[in-house]
């Protein structure tokens, strides 16, 4: 794509927009970034170094109107009404993925799903890294894709990509598309409708040609019903935990099977990541390693050997004999009920914080199969204690992390666990989910 001269202009001044920045300015282009908010110091710090143009805390809509080409950042909806000024006028807007797919001759791995997207790329990068494959991780997660390809370009990429992302993504196509799952999320963007998520998500096999493989969860009821109705032509490999799969993966209760090139077979009990959902990250991690032919001793120790990403199901400690995990990044009630299902002892489960029109319904079976004793750890922790009363015994309220761990060292016994999965945002006690997580922390490491 010929660029030099054109006036781009980018919209968002995060990681994203710098990385469009940067590489937009390399291929020639006049630059002006625009940020209807504030922009984080650092950003801004960046941008002077780097002299570009930019504003914050408004858009100078009469320039933006007349670019040749606008780069959004996700975070931006189109009921924006700058947007739909500039969707009437069929200026060309697109992401920042899209954009640095125009510049890049890389290979892709890309991920997407409502969860487990962050874990399965983290997963699939680490394989691949250790297979010693020249690999770069972006998207959702990382340095920003643009940037990476503005100034070291990888043969292989492996992004995280949101609806959003692929929302503003026509010509760009992923050699290995891999869907975890669809469930119901960010309905305010797709006017309610449920079918207009599921569409955006499968935007992820676009141009793909009969070369790529397409990977997906064969288990999750809305992906089951859209395949066939889906213009899809790469090869299906799909991963189930309920039924064995020719071409793809699958799950016993004692093994992983992935059958790609030639079988591959792992005891359950080896994964790093335990619980269901991890299972499917790991198939769907292995199939994608298996297509590019690494190596099985090489996926395998990877398998065995990978950290999750902190504040994500984290072990932190054990102290006599309690096990004390931190999942601090669950700030809703599918989240929650991912990390409780994947629990194998009675749990001491800490939960609460700002709720954002939770029901926790959804939850009252698994916590009375999985949690002896509940720690509301919030300021308004009514809704929550309503909920489960009549659902577990014991229910106690704390202020601070601090507390919460006391209560939780005091209730659980010898070969128990204390949980921290609050399935709420952190706002009402904390600065955000890390704060929250690592006060959490600093409190086990305290006892």
């Amino acid at each position: 794509m010929q660029i030099k001269g054109q006036n781009i202009i980018i919209l968002g001044a995060g990681e994203s927009g710098i990385g469009a920045a940067i590489l937009a300015t390399k291929m020639g282009a006049n630059v002006f970034v625009s940020d209807f908010g504030q922009i984080k110091d650092s950003f801004k710090k960046e941008l002077n170094e780097r002299g570009f143009e930019w504003e914050e805390g408004k858009h100078s809509e009469e320039r933006i109107l007349n670019a040749d080409l606008i780069i959004k950042s996700p975070g931006i909806p189109e009921k924006a009404p700058l947007i739909k000024k500039l969707r009437a006028q069929n200026t060309k807007i697109i992401s920042e993925i899209e954009f640095a797919g125009y510049f890049s001759t890389a290979k892709t791995i890309c991920i997407t799903g409502s969860n487990g997207k962050t874990t399965t790329t983290l997963l699939t990068y680490h394989i691949l890294k250790k297979a010693g494959i020249n690999v770069g991780l972006a998207g959702n997660i990382g340095q920003s894709f643009a940037k990476q390809v503005a100034e070291n370009d990888f043969e292989w990429y492996v992004l995280e990509l949101s609806s959003f992302q692929l929302d503003d993504m026509y010509d760009f196509k992923a050699d290995i598309a891999i869907l975890m799952n669809i469930t119901p999320d960010h309905l305010d963007r797709y006017e309610y409708s449920m079918q207009n998520y599921t569409n955006s998500k499968f935007r992820i096999t676009n141009n793909q040609t009969a070369k790529d493989w397409f990977i997906y969860n064969l288990d999750d009821p809305i992906i089951a019903a859209e395949i066939d109705k889906q213009p899809i032509l790469a090869q299906h490999a799909p991963f189930s935990l309920l039924k064995e799969v020719e071409l793809g993966g699958f799950a016993s209760k004692q093994q992983i099977t992935i059958n790609i090139k030639k079988q591959l077979t792992m005891s359950i009990h080896d994964l790093a990541l335990k619980g269901k959902h991890n299972t499917q990250n790991s198939l769907a991690s292995g199939i994608a390693s298996r297509i590019l032919e690494i190596r099985k001793d090489v996926v395998r120790e990877s398998l065995e050997d990978f950290v999750n990403v902190e504040h994500r199901l984290e072990f932190v400690a054990k102290v006599h004999g309690i096990e004390f995990i931190n999942d601090s990044k669950a700030t809703n009630v599918n989240s929650t009920w991912f990390a409780l299902e994947s629990m194998d002892k009675p749990t001491v489960w800490i939960v609460g914080g700002v709720d954002k029109g939770n029901d926790y319904s959804e939850l009252h079976d698994l916590v009375r199969e999985k949690v002896k004793a509940i720690i509301c750890l919030g300021v308004d922790n009514q809704k929550l204690i309503e909920s489960f009363t009549g659902v577990v015994d014991t229910i106690v309220e704390a202020r601070s992390a601090m507390e919460a761990v006391a209560y939780g060292y005091r209730i659980a016994k010898k070969d128990e666990s204390v949980l921290l999965s609050p399935a709420c945002a952190s706002f009402d006690l904390f600065e955000n989910y890390e704060d929250r997580g690592n006060q959490f922390k600093a409190a086990v490491k305290a006892l």
